[in-house]
């Protein structure tokens, strides 16, 4: 099937839609429930809670990851230029590093608080860096979501591939 001119972009299989949207919730449940002050890590049962969300979370990311590179092709168009694609990819790899750095840099938080490391230099660089990969997430998804509204409005079937509502092209 064609798509203005093109050719029709893969689908991606309903477990990769899953994937994608699980994260978008899962994401946004751990930037909701954020702990706000270190020392909101003295309740145990918050303590347990953060490390068993990271470690679900770095887990399903790995097995994501692993998945959509062994099973999924990438939805662009074949026509699509290298620059875009090599752009595309970026954003997803950045993606999936920023992420992982959320959740390791956390993990590494609250190891340092367990250890009774709660303030210091050794600290205050994990937490910076765990800052960090926190405002790199937010500004690749939302590269990621200006890229997929772009491919809308082009009408090139990208748009179609993952997201299940408002389909155009299709």
């Amino acid at each position: 099937m064609k798509e203005n001119g093109t050719e029709a972009p893969a689908r991606y299989s309903k477990f990769a839609k899953i994937m994608h949207w699980g994260f978008v919730l899962l994401f946004a449940y751990g930037v909701f429930k954020q702990v706000e002050n270190l020392s909101e890590l003295a309740d145990p049962s918050l303590f347990k809670l953060e490390i068993v969300f990271a470690g679900l979370f770095i887990l399903l990311l790995i097995i994501r990851f692993i998945y959509v590179k062994k099973t999924q092709q990438s939805a662009l168009p074949e026509n699509t230029s290298k620059i875009q694609k090599t752009a595309a990819k970026l954003v997803h790899l950045g993606m999936y590093i920023s992420l992982g750095s959320i959740a390791l840099t956390g993990l590494l938080i609250g190891g340092l608080y367990w250890l009774g490391m709660r303030e210091g230099f050794i600290m205050d660089v994990v937490i910076s860096m765990h800052e960090f990969a926190v405002s790199s997430t937010y500004w690749l998804v939302a590269i990621h979501v200006l890229a997929a509204i772009f491919h809308r409005l082009k009408n090139d079937g990208v748009w179609s591939a993952m997201v299940p509502f408002s389909k155009k092209g299709t």
